[in-house]
C-alpha cells in the first residue's frame, strides 16, 4: 500500500483554493505539485473578498491571519446613491460587518492568493506557466508545456471555468446555472482619493460601487447588472464586447459612474464574467476531485465562494488524512462533510443578488434604507435584526468545520512522511 510521504497529489490553480490545499496536504505529509497556467502567482489588480468566521480560524491556524488582517481593505464606511434621488445614504460598515459575522475581514483577492502561496511555497513544487491537458484514469498526467507525469490523485482547483472539471466531467454548460446577472471589475486611479470608504449607485437592475484600499495605490470599480440572457460562450474572451456590454448596461446611470466607465479602455486590469451557479451531484470521479469555485461555485460576487473554497480545501486534506490517503473513503466522506455549506451557500447567492441588484424602485429603496438603519442601531439590536432578516449571517455563523489535526512531529517537505492522524479522529 502507498503511504501518504509517497503518495503524489497533482493540484490545478494556484488562487486561494489551490494554495490552502497544497498547504494542509503537506502538513498531513503528502508529496503536493501545483500547477498554474498564469506565468507567475497572479497579480493581476483582482477584487475585494469576504473571510468569514470558519475561513479565519482556518487562516489562524495556517499561521497566516496576522499578514491577512495586515492587507485587509479597511473599509469601514458606504455612500450611497439611489438613482434618481437628491440626497445619498451615509452607512457604518464597521456595524454591519460585526452584526453579520462575529470574525470577518475583506482583503483583496491577489493579497490573499498571495499570501496563501507563501504560506507553503518551500514545501510545494509549483510549475507556473503551464496547464493539464489530459488525465487518464490511472493517474498519467499531459501537460501542455512539461512532460508527462503520474500521480496518485489529481485536484482540481481551478476555478468556475475550470480545465480539469472539463477534461474529467465534460463541458461545464452541463452543470452551469445563470442567476440573471453579469459583473465587471476594473482597475482604475483613486482621484476621489477613497480610503475606507465605499461609494455606490444603486438603480432598478444595475449597482456600481468604487473603492480604495489603505495599501492600494489606485481603486476598483464593480459592476453588477441583470440581463435576460447570458453572455455567449464565444464571447467570454472578448474583452471588447464585454465592454461594450457594461457601457450599454450603465449608460447614463450619474456622471461618477460615466467617470469610472471612461477608465475602460485605460485601465491596467479588467475582469468580466456571469454570475452563474456551479451545480453538480458529485465532484469526484476515479482519482479525480473537485474543490471550491470548480467544483461547487455558489456565483461570483454573491455567495461568499471564497470562504467556501478555504473551507473546501481544509476539509478535503483533512478527510485524505483521516483515510489515510484512500481516495474511495476520503473523496465520498468530503462531500458529505461539504454538502450542507455548499447548498446554504447557494441559497445566500440567489437572496444576495436579489438584494445588491434590486428589481424595483421599492428595492433599491430598500437596500439603502436598510442599510441606513442596520447601521443607526445599537450594536446589540442590530445584530439580532441582521440575523434575522439575512440568510448569509445565518449561514457564515452556523457553519462549523471538524479539526483535522496533523500531527506535530509531522516533518514538511515535498519527501513527506509515514504517520497517522492522532486526537481520536478515528483513523483505522
Amino acid at each position: 500500500m502507498t503511504t501518504r510521504g509517497a503518495m503524489r497529489i497533482l493540484v490545478s490553480g494556484a488562487s486561494v483554493a489551490g494554495p490552502v490545499l497544497a498547504y494542509w496536504l503537506t502538513r498531513h505529509g503528502f508529496s503536493v505539485t501545483v500547477v498554474e497556467r498564469a506565468p507567475t502567482p497572479r497579480k493581476t489588480g483582482g477584487h475585494a473578498v469576504d473571510l468569514f468566521r470558519p475561513a479565519m480560524n482556518i487562516s489562524e491556524k495556517m499561521g497566516v491571519l496576522p499578514r491577512v488582517e495586515e492587507r485587509a481593505t479597511g473599509t469601514n464606511r458606504m455612500t450611497v446613491h439611489q438613482e434618481g434621488a437628491r440626497r445619498p445614504v451615509r452607512v457604518d460598515l464597521s456595524k454591519i460587518f460585526s452584526a453579520t459575522s462575529e470574525r470577518h475581514v475583506e482583503v483583496m483577492r491577489d493579497d490573499l492568493s498571495e499570501i496563501y502561496h507563501d504560506a507553503a511555497r518551500d514545501d510545494v513544487e509549483y510549475i507556473f506557466g503551464d496547464s493539464i491537458t489530459a488525465i487518464s484514469p490511472d493517474g498519467e498526467v499531459q501537460f501542455e508545456n512539461a512532460a508527462p507525469r503520474r500521480f496518485d490523485l489529481v485536484v482540481g482547483a481551478d476555478g468556475l471555468h475550470s480545465n480539469v472539471r472539463r477534461l474529467v466531467f465534460g463541458d461545464e454548460s452541463r452543470f452551469s446555472a445563470f442567476i440573471g446577472a453579469h459583473f465587471g471589475v476594473l482597475t482604475l486611479p483613486n482621484v476621489a482619493a477613497l480610503d475606507g470608504e465605499l461609494l455606490i449607485h444603486v438603480g432598478v437592475g444595475r449597482t456600481a460601487g468604487m473603492y480604495g484600499a489603505r495599501h492600494l495605490g489606485d481603486a476598483r470599480a464593480l459592476f453588477l447588472f441583470r440581463s435576460e440572457r447570458e453572455l455567449d460562450h464565444h464571447h467570454h474572451h472578448d474583452v471588447p464586447r464585454q465592454k461594450e456590454l457594461l457601457r450599454g448596461a450603465f449608460d447614463g446611470m450619474h456622471p461618477d459612474v460615466d467617470r469610472w466607465l471612461d477608465e475602460l479602455d485605460r485601465t491596467p486590469a479588467f475582469y468580466f464574467d456571469s454570475i452563474t451557479q456551479l451545480r453538480m451531484d458529485t465532484w469526484s470521479r476515479g482519482r479525480v476531485t473537485l474543490v471550491g469555485d470548480a467544483g461547487y461555485c455558489p456565483g461570483p460576487a454573491v455567495g461568499g465562494s471564497t470562504s467556501l473554497a478555504v473551507v473546501g480545501a481544509y476539509v478535503l486534506a483533512g478527510e485524505l488524512a483521516r483515510a489515510g490517503g484512500d481516495h474511495e473513503r476520503a473523496f465520498p466522506a468530503y462531500e458529505r462533510a461539504m454538502a450542507q455549506h455548499v447548498r446554504g451557500s447557494r441559497a445566500v447567492a440567489l437572496s444576495a443578488a436579489k438584494t445588491l441588484i434590486p428589481t424595483s424602485r421599492l428595492g433599491v429603496r430598500g437596500l439603502a434604507q436598510g442599510a441606513r438603519l442596520i447601521s443607526a442601531l445599537p450594536a446589540r439590536p442590530s445584530r439580532a435584526l441582521l440575523r434575522l432578516t439575512t440568510k448569509s449571517a445565518r449561514l457564515h455563523n452556523s457553519m462549523t468545520v471538524d479539526d483535522y489535526l496533523p500531527l506535530p512531529t509531522a516533518s514538511r517537505g515535498r519527501d513527506g512522511f509515514a504517520g497517522d492522524l492522532g486526537g481520536g479522529l478515528g483513523v483505522e
